[in-house]
C-alpha cells in the first residue's frame, strides 16, 4: 500500500510540473508593479551602421534628370523579378573590403557608416567632381530591406526581408509564424553582427520592460533563436488536458502492472 501512495505521488508531482504554466506564454506582463497600467519608455534606436555584405538603394536627384541617369540603376537583371531579387541586381552591395562601387565615382567605403553619412560623404564627391551647387542634388541611401533569420520554436523557421525602417522584435516573430506554446519566450536570443565578430543578447518578451532593452529592435542580419521549453522534450503534454490524459494512461498501466504482481 505505501509503495502505491509513493507511485501516486510520483504521478502527481509529474503531473503538477509537466503542465506549462499561464505566466510563460503571456507577453509583456507588468512584472513589477500591481498596477493594471504602466507606461514605458521605448529604448531609443542607435543608427545603423553598414555591415559586410549588406545592400544599399542609391538614388541621386538632380534639376537635369538625364544627367544623373547613370548613377540610378533600372533593373535590367529581371524585370518581373520579385522586390527582394530587384534589390539585389539594382543595389550596391558592400563588398569584403566595406567599400561599394559607384558609376563615375568609383570605389567608396561605407563600412562602419550610417546611411545619412553616406548620403553626405556621395554628395560631397558629385559636388567636387560632376555638378556644381545650382544642381540641388538630392540623394536618398537606404538599405534594400531588413533582413533577419527566425530559427527554433517558431512558426515558420527561415529568413525573412521587411522593407521598414524599424521593426521591433515582436513584428519579427509575427512575420515568422509566431512563437507556438513549447518555446521559450522568457530566453529569446538575438545573435547580432558587429566588426568585431558576433555577440549574443537575451530578451524575456514575457516582461514588459522588454521594451526598454537596447536590442527591442532588430538590425539587419540578426538571427533570433528561440528554445524550446523542457515540457517539449519531456511529452507529457503540452495543455492541461493533454497532461492530464498522459496522467491517466500511465495511472493505468501501473494499477494493471501492480494487480498483476500482487495476484
Amino acid at each position: 500500500m505505501k509503495h502505491n501512495l509513493v507511485v501516486l505521488g510520483g504521478l502527481l508531482i509529474l503531473f503538477l510540473t509537466s503542465c506549462i504554466p499561464h505566466k510563460d506564454i503571456v507577453y509583456l506582463q507588468n512584472k513589477n508593479t500591481a498596477t493594471d497600467s504602466l507606461q514605458v519608455m521605448i529604448a531609443q534606436q542607435t543608427p545603423y551602421r553598414v555591415q559586410i555584405n549588406d545592400i544599399l538603394n542609391i538614388r541621386i536627384k538632380v534639376l537635369d534628370q538625364d544627367n544623373v541617369s547613370i548613377f540610378n540603376p533600372i533593373g535590367e537583371g529581371n524585370l518581373n523579378a520579385s522586390a527582394s531579387e530587384r534589390a539585389y541586381f539594382d543595389g550596391f552591395t558592400v563588398d569584403n573590403h566595406g567599400k561599394i562601387r559607384v558609376p563615375e565615382l568609383g570605389m567608396i567605403t561605407v563600412l562602419g557608416y550610417t546611411t545619412t553619412e553616406i548620403e553626405e560623404e556621395i554628395k560631397a564627391r558629385l559636388l567636387e567632381e560632376q555638378f556644381k551647387e545650382t544642381a540641388n542634388i538630392f540623394i536618398t541611401v537606404k538599405l534594400s530591406g531588413l533582413r533577419y533569420t527566425a530559427m527554433g520554436e517558431v512558426g515558420s523557421p527561415g529568413s525573412q526581408i521587411l522593407f521598414q525602417e524599424r521593426v521591433n522584435i515582436f513584428q519579427a516573430v509575427a512575420n515568422v509564424g509566431e512563437i507556438p506554446v513549447t518555446g521559450d519566450r522568457k530566453d529569446v536570443m538575438i545573435i547580432r553582427q558587429y566588426p568585431q565578430g558576433q555577440e549574443i543578447h537575451h530578451l524575456d518578451l514575457t516582461d514588459l520592460n522588454v521594451m526598454q532593452s537596447p536590442y527591442y529592435y532588430i538590425q539587419p542580419n540578426d538571427m533570433i533563436y528561440v528554445k524550446p521549453l523542457k515540457q517539449k522534450t519531456w511529452g507529457t503534454g503540452i495543455t492541461g488536458r493533454e497532461t492530464l490524459g498522459t496522467f491517466i494512461t500511465v495511472l493505468g498501466l501501473v494499477t494493471t502492472t501492480i494487480l498483476l504482481i500482487t495476484r
